[in-house]
């Protein structure tokens, strides 16, 4: 193609990219900084240059980078301007760069340049098409593409239709889906083939609902072409149908038991795919897949490398289709349980993969800390998370039946590692079939208390685990009912020879604490205690040996949820336990101290709640000054939790002590102020830019922009707030001095987005900040006036339910401080009023957009529905609490009642696990 820029600025623009990819910065900064003069001055002229660059230059390396920086540079403003660089390109210049990158397109020898020359192309059709622009040229000429006799050419027209699907929308339907056939079909390229694929799902996504009516035909050849990828591709495939199985289940619908005879030999490892893995052999109906070891292990156990690859490429193959069969099941529950055989095969995919753990791992595992676990790498998260996503999704009623129809065996069997799989088995399915599950779960219990005795300790730990989890997905029952079962297998197991063992029996203790009733935990108080105590203070107990430091973290932390359970009673342990906390809080000065130290402190805390101020007295004065000195110490920057922790402290030492806790306010408020008034650390992104991912940020899509948030940074304000809400309702009165540095921070924290939590606490302490102000004396008129303002300017725009409901309680318990509504200025009255209206007209708009949804959608969305729904009943239910007070009568009362009416009343609904509906 010939050259359309003079050679001086191709020579000049050869130089700058060449430094531009230099590893010294200074050049580097140089280089760009002259990339941004020359495009300042003439835009155009650099633009067509760097496009002829794309063409010309003599590496795939050089060629490459020029696309990228031509698809970063076209559509970004430079400094001092809002006009991106694409619109100062006159007609003539656009049709010229067009015109070089269909050439690049067409022409383009290296597949990876060839490439980016798509993204390069796609973003400046899209940016056109934005503009009103279509190019049509484009459009034509991928068209053609897709005949090419090169695999390179026709491989790049899919990617085309991928990245700007615009291009094929308004093409007739029949020639669109005879191109996308014809790459699905590509005789010669598996590129193609997986080209075209990428196309289909994103033209069907793109599609409106009448479209997609005419184009269901696509998902035959989409389907078809996979049993003919070999094994090895078939993830990358997978990959790509799995999120249209997410966004647009329903297309799968009258696919899914040709699905099922096809996906489930990919997720049984036991089966023999034969030597040339393509289509592997579905399991006969009713036949078990448990084989151990795998076929693919050798009598050695090593495998060549060659078999290890294989087994590699296996693996892969295995979690790509349950990753599309647990996605589809997620998406659209009631299709796939109407689909016999399709639960069970994922449910037998994951039991097999769960068992398959190293053998060799044990002495590793049991020497490594659970936080620096260098079997946890080896171990199978995908078929645990997997069949956890699965019983979430489809329910106790369809799940349970195929799992223990398994793990009975699996529980009996000599392999380990399947007793260690069925027991992680039953804590991984138990949040989502826990409906199901309390039925039955006398039975549960029965199989996993015996396997406590078992001789493998990986196998006692999944024990505690599974005991632990049933603790916390069925809370409250299995404490009632089964605690005399439990705790005859628990306690003992804290005296189990192996830390990680008895280190995790603590664990499930705390799972039991926090659902179990008083009175049912006290015969067992001193059994528990009294081994525990022999954990953390080992020269107590003869022969012990030294504990490992991650034990004695465990320990007091499950002493303090046992202390919290206990209450007053746990007073008898208290001079056992709180001098070993006392010292640990004096010497464990180290870094490698950190967390017990932070865990000592929560306990100590937490212990003084439990006892009452009476018994913790002669120790209160040791352990505030302690506080102080640690709060007070030299910062150690690699501690981020240590401020988290004191704040937490120091509200418990002020819950136990009560009023005798003012003197510590001047020591405690000032941090505590600075951590409520900080601002959310925000990093803002363009839309073309990559964020950096970072430890403790999460990336949210906003506007357009990439927003970046430090979550932490969230966590210590809201936590903050939490706090004041603590102090002030217990010091009452003697909170004053604080009262309106208090109210500055809160009323504009009502509006702060970022964080739900730290809007909740702030609606929760407004009315206590008030009661204060009041009681002492210290509220103004302008105090009333700014909150009462604040609040109800934050009804009139909050669109969360929730939240509305804390605003309307907030607004109520403020005005029962004052003496009622009559109180109030007629202004703050008339203005909670009108905005009132304006709540229920927005909730019955929206329960009757809702309404009119068809019933399918509705039975799809079923529980997020159910929970919106209870939602806005709880807003409904305390506006008219704010109301009642006014007037009795009054008549948004009756609006109230008409919105309530149009609900959808989904909790009436039998649920799928009680009764089940299909949809």
């Amino acid at each position: 193609m010939d050259a359309i820029v003079p050679p001086e600025v191709t020579a000049e623009l050869t130089q700058i990219l060449s430094n531009l990819v230099l590893g010294d910065n200074q050049i580097r900064a140089n280089a760009e900084v002259a990339v941004n003069d020359r495009l300042a001055q003439t835009p155009e002229l650099y633009l067509l240059a760097l496009a002829q660059f794309s063409l010309n230059a003599g590496t795939e390396v050089m060629r490459s980078f020029s696309l990228v920086l031509l698809r970063r540079l076209l559509f970004r403003s430079l400094p001092n301007s809002r006009v991106p660089l694409y619109d100062h390109l006159s007609t003539q210049n656009l049709a010229a760069l067009e015109r070089i990158l269909m050439h690049s397109l067409m022409h383009e020898p290296s597949p990876i340049v060839r490439r980016k020359a798509v993204d390069t192309v796609t973003d400046l059709a899209n940016g056109s098409m934005i503009r009103g622009r279509p190019w049509h040229t484009l459009q034509a000429q991928s068209f053609s593409m897709v005949n090419s006799p090169e695999a390179i050419t026709r491989e790049a027209a899919y990617r085309v239709f991928t990245g700007s699907p615009n291009l094929i929308m308004d093409l007739e339907m029949d020639s669109v889906l005879g191109a996308l056939q014809k790459g699905l079909l590509d005789p010669e390229s598996i590129e193609v083939r997986l080209a075209a694929l990428n196309a289909s799902t994103q033209f069907l996504t793109s599609c409106d609902i009448g479209q997609q009516a005419q184009a269901l035909a696509l998902l035959y050849p989409m389907l078809n072409s996979l049993p003919t990828i070999p094994h090895a591709r078939l993830p990358a495939f997978l990959a790509v149908l799995t999120p249209l199985a997410t966004t647009h289940p329903h297309l799968f619908e009258h696919h899914l038991r040709a699905l099922l005879s096809f996906l489930p030999a990919l997720i049984a490892p036991a089966v023999d795919a034969g030597p040339t893995p393509t289509v592997a052999r579905p399991n006969p109906a009713g036949a078990s897949s448990f084989v151990f070891p795998p076929p693919a292990q050798n009598g050695k156990g090593k495998e060549p490398a060659e078999d290890r690859e294989a087994a590699g490429e296996a693996e892969e193959v295995r979690k790509a289709a349950l990753e599309f069969m647990i996605s589809l099941s997620e998406a659209r529950p009631p299709m796939v349980r109407r689909v016999e055989g399709w639960t069970r095969a994922v449910v037998t995919g994951c039991l097999e993969g769960m068992g398959e753990i190293p053998e060799d791992e044990t002495d590793i595992w049991l020497e490594a800390e659970p936080g620096d676990d260098p079997t946890d790498d080896t171990y199978p998260h995908v078929y645990e998370q997997s069949i956890d996503r699965l019983a979430c999704a489809l329910g106790g009623k369809v799940v349970l039946p195929p799992a223990f129809q398994s793990i009975p065996a699996m529980l009996a069997s000599h392999d380990w590692r399947l007793r260690h799989a069925g027991l992680m088995a039953i804590a991984a399915i138990a949040e989502g079939t826990n409906k199901v599950m309390q039925h039955e779960l006398g039975k549960v219990v029965d199989l996993i208390t015996p396997m406590f005795a078992d001789p493998h300790p990986r196998v006692r730990y999944a024990a505690c685990q599974c005991i632990g989890q049933l603790c916390t997905d069925l809370e409250e029952i299995i404490q009632e009912q089964y605690h005399q079962q439990i705790f005859a297998a628990l306690i003992p197991t804290l005296e189990a020879p192996e830390p990680r063992v008895h280190a995790h029996a603590a664990a499930a203790l705390i799972n039991f604490c926090e659902g179990v009733e008083r009175e049912t935990l006290l015969p067992y108080l001193d059994s528990i205690v009294e081994r525990l105590l022999r954990l953390l203070n080992p020269a107590a107990a003869d022969g012990m040996k030294s504990p490992k430091r991650y034990v004695q973290e465990q320990v007091i932390t499950t002493l303090a949820m046992v202390a919290d359970a206990s209450e007053a009673t746990f007073a008898k342990h208290y001079l056992s336990i709180m001098p070993l906390l006392l010292n640990v809080l004096q010497n464990a000065n180290g870094p490698e101290y950190r967390k017990l130290r932070v865990k000592a402190m929560e306990c100590a805390g937490l212990i003084a709640i439990a006892v009452g101020r009476d018994v913790f007295r002669p120790d209160a004065s040791t352990f505030v000054n302690l506080l102080m000195n640690i709060q007070n110490g030299p910062p150690d920057p690699e501690d981020a939790m240590l401020g988290h922790y004191l704040i937490s402290t120091w509200a418990k030492v002020c819950q136990a002590m009560g009023p005798e806790f003012e003197p510590y306010l001047p020591v405690v408020m000032p941090p505590l102020l600075q951590a409520a008034s900080a601002k959310a650390d925000v990093s803002i992104y363009d839309e073309d830019e990559d964020p950096e991912e970072k430890e403790g940020w999460e990336m949210v899509s906003m506007d357009g922009q990439m927003v970046g948030i430090k979550t932490s940074g969230l966590e210590e304000k809201c936590q903050a707030f939490e706090t004041l809400v603590i102090y002030c309702s217990t010091l009452g009165v003697r909170f004053a001095p604080y009262l309106t540095q208090c109210l500055e921070l809160v009323l504009p924290s009502l509006r702060f987005y970022f964080h739900e939590g730290v809007r909740e606490a702030c609606a929760m302490l407004i009315p206590m900040l008030m009661s204060c102000g009041k009681n002492s004396g210290t509220l103004t008129n302008h105090m009333v006036s700014a909150t009462f303002s604040q609040v109800v300017n934050c009804i009139g725009g909050e669109t969360d339910a929730s939240f509305l409901a804390s605003l309307y309680k907030c607004f109520s318990d403020c005005t029962r401080v004052l003496g009622g509504p009559a109180a109030l200025p007629v202004e703050i009255s008339d203005g909670v009023m009108e905005v009132t209206k304006r709540q229920l007209q927005n909730l019955a708009d929206k329960r009757k957009a809702r309404a009119a949804r068809p019933a399918s959608e509705l039975d799809n969305d079923k529980d997020d529905l159910m929970l919106i729904e209870e939602m806005e009943d709880f807003a409904l239910e305390d506006m008219a609490k704010m109301l009642m007070p006014f007037d009795a009568n009054h008549p948004l009362l009756i609006a109230i009642s008409s919105v309530r009416e149009l609900g959808l009343h989904l909790g009436q609904w039998d649920s799928e696990d009680e009764g089940g509906n299909e949809g």
